[in-house]
């Protein structure tokens, strides 16, 4: 949990970076999105309307890979809202490696078929707008998505976020136990949550999963009843 300048610090500092990002943003989605002033960190948690997402890409570096496939699905009052997903490759004009198949499974011929990143990132930021993200492992969504907004709009906007990986870590942190890095992978996490396995890989299957992992972490937290936004945000 954060204690209070802390919360100050992450209220003033992405509060007024999205200001900024909204300054010079162009008209449309990005813009419309930033309009939107995001949760206050000390909201409760049934409070809080979260989009789960995820990403498929062509690698693993933002600036030389694009972005695949994005799939996300909605959380209200900590219930999974099936209706509000959404999931749609993108059309690049990057070629596949075999290997990058193999895991994704989206050949050349759909990708040829998707649709252009910018109805996918704005149909992603309208849903996003005055929610809060929830990923595993913030690091790829993140970057991808502020890479894509820079592309499109010459902006690269903050994205506050919920990581399920995080959180993860600071439970295994707090046993002071040594633990080896594959034990936060989604699947790994999953199964030691008794969830069941999930088709992975597949941008919309795993914004779900993750959505999944997200409720039984907070189901299992002591004070799940008081959780308040900042208590899981990075």
């Amino acid at each position: 949990m954060l204690s209070n300048q802390p919360l100050l610090y992450w209220l003033l500092g992405y509060e007024a970076q999205r200001k900024r990002a909204w300054a010079r943003a162009p008209e449309g989605a990005l813009k419309d999105f930033l309009a939107v002033s995001f949760p206050e960190p000390d909201t409760p948690l049934n409070d809080i309307e979260i989009l789960s997402v995820d990403f498929e890409t062509t690698g693993l570096h933002a600036i030389n890979d694009k972005l695949l496939s994005v799939g996300f699905i909605g959380i209200k009052q900590q219930q999974i809202s099936l209706k509000d997903s959404y999931h749609q490759i993108i059309k690049t004009k990057d070629d596949l490696s075999a290997d990058n198949v193999i895991i994704h499974q989206i050949t050349d011929q759909q990708k040829e078929q998707g649709a252009p990143l910018k109805e996918v990132v704005e149909a992603l930021l309208k849903a996003l707008a005055g929610k809060v993200m929830l990923v595993h492992f913030a690091r790829i969504e993140r970057q991808f998505l502020q890479q894509a907004c820079l592309e499109l709009y010459g902006v690269a906007p903050p994205f506050p976020m919920i990581d399920t990986l995080m959180i993860a870590k600071r439970q295994l942190d707090k046993k002071d136990v040594a633990y080896d890095p594959s034990e936060l992978r989604l699947s790994t996490l999953r199964h030691a949550h008794g969830l069941p396995n999930h088709f992975a890989h597949n941008a919309l299957n795993d914004a779900i999963a993750t959505a999944e992992l997200l409720m039984v972490q907070v189901s299992e937290m002591s004070d799940n009843n008081s959780l308040k936004l900042h208590d899981l945000l990075l």
